[in-house]
Parts: structure tokens; C-alpha cells; sequence
């Protein structure tokens, strides 16, 4: 016992040489905590995190490299120990272990270690997180909806929105046209932003979870149906920057990417007031549309146009849909029954359903086109020519321009037996919530706990949030 006891605390013992090597090992990674922030830090590679371009981003780049170099000492020191022993106590050179069964002092010092460690890991990344989730004196307030499978921007109290696309072509996804620089990764309505204004987004779904991620903000927030979350950025410098739905969301969820414009201030604001200017003009062309009569050849060279941009993604350009997932078109009963049902479904969407809501996406023209196509198109020829006054009077039938719950019922219903679908979304139970309060309180309960807010309700809760104060949880 007592040469067990000179091996652990002798002159040279064990616990000795333990104790001065851990307190080197200390120091040095304290140091290594305060100079990492300091130090320049390796040139941006595709290996590594982008540094991005606002604070945020480079805090959080400068808070993994030092997590990084801190792992990085610890491994060197763990390995080296570890192979330094096997090579220096290695039976061919006589070596005899040593036969002893505990240390209460190493025990304790190997417990305490890895405690200090975490805690001064942990004292920067809360900082950064802390920082990350602070939406107060927001300069401009946007709203990011995710749906199947695009993004749709609202610029609050500027009377501007619009519904993000992707543009690369079909041929260049099925491989008979040579990749494009930024392929998968290219839309047709780029969200705008400014550079040096704090911009606060409240993000919510129409569907299904999506995530809206753009690496050199790093944003990356849930959009979940029912739930408005809370992002921030302030971007340092103009140009472009490309991210994507980093949830999986469904089928085409690869085809979901998100492009941002950064511009000047004085660029923004001029830009601001020309997609204002357009969308008085759209109003105003979409009032006159409503006296046009139009022809059935000139609805359905516009009708098909439109069809497979927005519906064939679902219901295939045949017209056959997906066994089982999407209803087919041709033959179904929605589409040869009557004409006001069929816009009807068109306008509202079908509740449970992967059958989106296209008032809001579509004007009423693009809506009688599209309908028109439907009901003429595969051998369906029923000989209806649907006017932009037809999809009118059905959106304004009733002081509440969506279907009731039982409408939903009846017309997924019908859907199904023309086409024996299946629903592939669960209906939630949905509840009006006017009290904010309320809902803070569970937006981060579990999901099979927490209240949910129909998206009727969610504008209003969008609009509240809006101008409420920061909370951090």
C-alpha cells in the first residue's frame, strides 16, 4: 500500500505531474478563450462557416471557431496523453502496471475540469444567443409564409407583397439542359431588403413546417402553421445572398430556395415606392379585367401558361395527378361538376388537403384562365369559358369569403371520389385566439399541448406581434 501510495504522491507521483499538467492545461485554454476572438481567423473556405455579412453572423462565426479550437486543445491534450502512454509504457520496453483502484483528488479534479470548461464555453454563446433572439428597434418589419412549395413576402404597413418562385427550368432538373451558375438556387421575386436598417421577421406557414435559412445572415427560423416566430438581421454590406427550406416540407421541398437583394438605403426606398406604384396598377388593371370578355382559345393559351407553373407540380401536366397523394383532373367531378364549385376550391383551397387557398397568389383573370383550362383541357370539354366577373361574384358571395369547416368536408369529398386520393395532411383542432398573451405563453409548448391559431386569425396575431416588446425565454 505504501508503494501505492509513493507512486500517486511521491516526488514524482502520479497525482503531482497530474495536477501541474492540469493547471498548465487551464491557463493555456483560458488564454486561448481570451486571444481567439482577437486573432485572425483562417481565410472562409466551402469547409467552414461563413462569416456572413451582419454582426450576428459573425458572432456566431467567432463563437464556433473558438468552441472549435477549444475542442481542438482538449483532443490534442487527451490524445497526446493517451498515445504518449502507450508508447512510453509499452511491454516491450519492460514497462509493469501499476495496481491501484481509485484517486479520490483525481476524481474530483477530472469532474471540476470539464465544468469550468463548459461554463466559460458557455458564458460567449449565450451572449451571442441572447442577441440572436432580440427583435427590438426593428426598422421594418417583414412577413416571411411558407407554403408548398414557395415563400410568400409582406412589407408591413407599405401596402407591398408578393409570392417567391423558383426559375430554374425543368429541363435544366431532369438533365437535358446544361446546370446554370446558380442552380436550384434562383427565383423570380428576390425579397428586397436594406442595407444598415434592423429587419424584424415574423414567420408563419400555410401548410406544413418549412424553415427559412440564408447562411450569411444566420437566419435560419421554423415556419410553423399556426405559430408566428421571430428573426432579425441588419446587413452590413449590397448584394445578393441565397439560402433554402432547411425543413423537409414535401416532395418539391429541394425547389423551395430564397434570394435576398440587399440595397443601398436611398436604392431600397426608391425600389419601395415603384413596387407600390405597381401594385396600385395591378389593382386598378384587375378592376378593368373584371368587364372583359374573353375568348376560350386566348383562356387557355393563358390557362395551361399558368397550370404548369402553379398546379402541375400536384396534378402533373397530364392531367392524371398521383395515385394515392395528388387527385387526378381528368374526368374528377370538381372539375366537370358545376363551374362555381370548381372556382370555389380554386379560391379557398380544401381544408386538410394539400389543396392550397390561390385567391391571395392569383388574380381574378389568372383564376379564370386556369379554371377554364381545367374544364377544357385532357377530354374533360365541357365547354365552359369562366370570366375574371365569374371568379368575382364567387370570392365576394357572403360577408366571409372563406368555406365553412362542412363546405371543406363536402368538397374533399368530392375530390376524393373523383380521383380515390388520400388526405396527407392531419387536421388540427384550431382555435380564434385574440389574446396575445395567451399564445406567448404556449408558443413553445409541445405540440400535442399547445393551442393553435387557424390561419384566419394569424394576419390579425401577425399584425399585433408586430408592435410588441422583445421577450426573451
Amino acid at each position: 500500500m505504501s508503494y501505492h501510495k509513493e507512486i500517486l504522491q511521491g516526488r514524482g507521483g502520479i497525482l503531482k505531474r497530474l495536477r501541474k499538467n492540469v493547471v498548465a492545461f487551464t491557463q493555456a485554454l483560458i488564454g486561448l478563450m481570451v486571444l481567439v476572438p482577437k486573432v485572425a481567423l483562417p481565410v472562409e473556405t466551402k469547409f467552414n462557416l461563413t462569416q456572413g455579412v451582419t454582426e450576428i453572423s459573425g458572432k456566431v462565426y467567432h463563437l464556433h471557431m473558438l468552441i472549435f479550437y477549444i475542442c481542438c486543445a482538449i483532443a490534442v491534450v487527451v490524445f497526446g496523453v493517451m498515445f504518449y502512454s502507450i508508447i512510453r509504457h509499452r511491454k516491450s520496453r519492460g514497462a509493469v502496471a501499476s495496481h491501484f483502484h481509485e484517486s479520490t483528488k483525481v476524481e474530483i479534479l477530472w469532474t471540476i475540469i470539464p465544468i469550468i470548461i463548459l461554463v466559460l464555453m458557455a458564458i460567449p454563446a449565450t451572449k451571442t444567443l441572447i442577441a440572436m433572439e432580440d427583435t427590438t428597434q426593428d426598422e421594418l418589419t417583414v412577413t416571411v409564409t411558407g407554403s408548398q412549395w414557395k415563400w410568400h413576402y409582406r412589407y408591413f404597413d407599405q401596402g407591398v407583397d408578393f409570392y417567391s418562385f423558383i426559375t430554374t427550368s425543368q429541363k435544366q432538373i431532369k438533365g437535358k439542359e446544361e446546370k446554370g451558375e446558380h442552380y436550384l438556387l434562383e427565383v423570380d421575386n428576390p425579397l428586397v431588403l436594406p442595407i444598415n436598417r434592423k429587419i424584424r421577421f415574423l414567420m408563419t406557414s400555410d401548410d406544413v413546417i418549412h424553415s427559412w435559412w440564408v447562411p450569411a445572415f444566420a437566419v435560419k427560423k421554423d415556419a410553423v402553421p399556426g405559430f408566428i416566430n421571430e428573426a432579425w438581421t441588419k446587413i452590413d454590406q449590397p448584394g445578393v445572398y441565397r439560402g433554402q427550406c432547411a425543413e423537409l416540407c414535401g416532395r418539391n421541398h429541394g425547389f423551395m430556395p430564397i434570394v435576398v437583394e440587399a440595397l443601398p438605403e436611398e436604392e431600397f426606398d426608391a425600389w419601395l415606392v415603384k413596387q407600390q406604384q405597381i401594385a396600385a396598377e395591378k389593382k386598378a388593371e384587375a378592376e378593368k379585367s373584371l368587364a372583359k370578355t374573353r375568348s376560350l382559345e386566348e383562356l387557355m393559351v393563358q390557362g395551361e401558361k399558368l397550370y404548369n407553373d402553379r398546379c402541375s407540380v400536384c396534378h402533373q401536366v397530364t392531367g392524371q395527378g398521383i395515385p394515392n397523394v395528388f387527385p387526378a383532373l381528368k374526368g374528377n367531378k370538381v372539375v366537370t361538376g358545376p363551374a362555381e364549385h370548381h372556382i370555389d376550391v380554386v379560391l379557398h383551397g380544401v381544408a386538410g388537403t394539400a389543396m392550397q387557398a390561390f385567391a391571395n397568389q392569383l388574380s381574378e383573370e389568372e383564376i379564370s384562365a386556369i379554371v377554364t383550362y381545367e374544364r377544357n383541357a385532357w377530354g374533360n370539354n365541357t365547354g365552359d369559358v369562366i370570366q375574371a366577373s365569374d371568379v368575382k361574384r364567387v370570392l365576394t358571395n357572403g360577408e366571409d369569403p372563406k368555406p365553412s369547416e362542412t363546405n371543406n368536408s363536402a368538397r374533399r369529398e368530392s375530390m376524393n371520389k373523383g380521383s380515390q386520393a388520400k388526405d396527407i395532411h392531419i387536421n388540427e383542432p384550431k382555435i380564434n385566439r385574440s389574446d396575445m398573451n395567451g399564445f406567448e405563453k404556449n408558443r413553445f409548448a409541445s405540440n400535442a399541448s399547445a393551442p393553435r391559431i387557424n390561419n384566419g386569425s394569424a394576419q390579425k396575431i401577425i399584425e399585433r406581434r408586430h408592435n410588441e416588446p422583445f421577450t426573451f425565454y
